[in-house]
């Protein structure tokens, strides 16, 4: 019994000793140690936090800033060599375009004019891809950063725009319409068709005196309508639009309110119906022949469609609300056209939806007309023709009768 006494005696000595040798530290190392399969940590205050379990404050230590700079994307970011590539033989180029934006007035970036038609005539995928590429300006230079090939045809766009035959021109643009397309019966001999991609559009070319004998047939017509002004100034490759568009409002939905009578409130909406025609020429340099891109937008609201809706509330627990749905027909023409300056382009969009209302005259006075079965519909023409510079009698050409050709692509 002495025995066992002195030997635990022992034993707690040794313990003893033991544990006040051991620091903080050690003490939290090898609690975490013991039947654990986790990773030791560092040793210190944070280790004896980390080791507590579900015993310690388990709020997440404060996230360090994070600058921009140091943030990782998805994406491998990297400054690159410094220098532009030319592995296509890639050249840079400064163009002064100021001579052509200090004449525009009417625009504020005129100069965007410039870089739309170069990419309408390069197009939009040559400086989107291989290779690298760059087109700028601003109000006195056009940068770009190209092949040599390309470089020459932007400087033969950036000539059409600065020389001298680039001014203000004066354009007859008239978009007329008659409900029926048989005045081809007696102009077919007249006309000279161009090739056009839209389907059920047409064009052709004819001179300018055959222009003006199928023009003064068609206003003998009693339904011949004209619904543009036959005079327009255009700047060289600026836009210009003919527009009837008109706002038609309707109620697009109702809203529960108990603060105002009749206990909802319409919401109104608007919608545009109409017709615009966008117009924008660019002389060739030497004058003799005109590109230009027209853009044709037609909106028609055939009718409105009515709905019912039930807008109960504890004074009429049956009232109803009537809102509308347009039902709507539309049409949409976006091409380019080349032909000479002496002649006329005559395109005809079809039969398309009226771009005005119907005219509503009965022929008895006193008998109402009947109710229309359909939507109004009718064929849409455009004349456009040039007619020189601002001031001037248009200039005879040396060859009148030179084949007009058409841009092989659509815009």
């Amino acid at each position: 019994m002495l025995a066992r006494s002195l030997l635990a005696a022992m034993l707690l000595t040794v313990w003893t000793a033991t544990s006040r040798a051991q620091t903080p530290s050690d003490r939290a190392t090898a609690w975490r140690s013991v039947g654990s399969n986790q990773a030791k940590t560092s040793e210190g205050p944070s280790a004896r936090t980390a080791m507590v379990g579900d015993r310690a404050d388990r709020s997440p230590a404060p996230r360090e800033a994070v600058t921009p700079s140091a943030r990782r994307s998805g994406a491998e970011v990297s400054s690159g060599s410094g220098e532009l590539p030319n592995a296509h033989g890639q050249v840079w180029r400064e163009y002064d375009i100021s001579r052509y934006t200090r004449r525009v007035t009417a625009t504020n970036r005129p100069e965007q004019a410039i870089v739309d038609w170069v990419l309408r005539e390069t197009g939009y995928e040559a400086w989107h891809s291989e290779p690298l590429s760059i087109l700028s300006a601003n109000d006195r230079k056009l940068h770009v950063y190209h092949t040599p090939e390309m470089q020459n045809v932007v400087a033969e766009i950036v000539d059409r725009f600065v020389t001298g035959e680039a001014e203000t021109r004066a354009f007859g643009l008239r978009v007329v319409t008659v409900d029926h397309p048989n005045w081809r019966a007696k102009a077919q001999a007249l006309l000279r068709p161009v090739a056009v991609q839209t389907p059920g559009v047409q064009a052709w070319v004819l001179a300018k005196e055959s222009a003006a004998m199928l023009f003064a047939e068609l206003q003998r017509r009693s339904d011949y309508r004209e619904h543009s002004s036959p005079h327009l100034l255009v700047n060289n490759g600026q836009s210009t639009v003919v527009s009837t568009m008109r706002n038609r409002v309707y109620t697009q939905a109702v809203t529960p309110s108990n603060n105002t009578w009749p206990g909802y409130q319409p919401e109104m909406a608007q919608v545009d119906e109409g017709l615009s025609l966008e117009f924008n020429p660019l002389l060739s340099l030497d004058g003799r022949m005109i590109d230009a891109t027209i853009k044709c937008t037609v909106n028609q609201v055939e009718k409105m469609v009515p709905v019912m809706l039930d807008v109960p509330t504890p004074t009429a627990p049956r009232q109803r609300a009537k809102i509308e749905i347009p039902q709507m027909t539309h049409f949409r023409f976006h091409e380019r056209f080349r032909w000479p300056t002496e002649q006329v382009l005559l395109i005809d969009m079809g039969m398309v939806a009226l771009p005005i209302p119907a005219d509503g005259k009965s022929l008895v006075p006193g008998i109402p007309l009947p109710l229309p079965t359909s939507p109004a519909r009718a064929n849409l023409l455009v004349f456009i023709e040039s007619k020189g510079k601002t001031g001037q009698a248009p200039r005879l050409s040396s060859d009148p009768q030179r084949e007009a050709k058409t841009y092989s692509g659509r815009y």
